[in-house]
């Protein structure tokens, strides 16, 4: 099992930046891959971006050259930096953990952008 707790999200205006915090617990040692997801109202969610280990990071076209993941093994983090954030990047935000075989999930955080 592995336990994901996400922090960061808030209200912020158009153009404004915020940092998205994922801890993970549990069979870390496994995990390979640690990504960002979202889901908007009436949407279905979307991948954001991914750090894969030994394969690098991944990105969605509508996120490119705005948001940055990054991982620290050493603390069990990972994290998503926003920037020049739009209304359309409104929604939760997923952590996710894939071990061999298997999924995980945080709980979200909500992420506004809103004047």
């Amino acid at each position: 099992q592995v336990h994901l707790v996400e922090s960061g999200g808030g209200l912020v205006q158009p153009g404004g930046s915020l940092r998205l915090s994922c801890v993970a617990s549990g069979g870390i040692f496994s995990v390979v891959t640690m990504g960002w997801y979202r889901q908007g109202p009436g949407q279905v969610r979307e991948l954001v971006a991914t750090s894969t280990r030994g394969s690098g990071t991944n990105y969605a076209d509508s996120v490119k050259g705005r948001f940055t993941i990054s991982r620290d093994n050493a603390k069990n983090m990972v994290y998503l930096q926003m920037s020049s954030l739009k209304p359309e990047d409104t929604a939760v935000y997923y952590c996710q953990a894939i071990i061999p075989g298997r999924v995980f999930w945080g709980q979200g955080t909500q992420v506004t952008v809103s004047s």
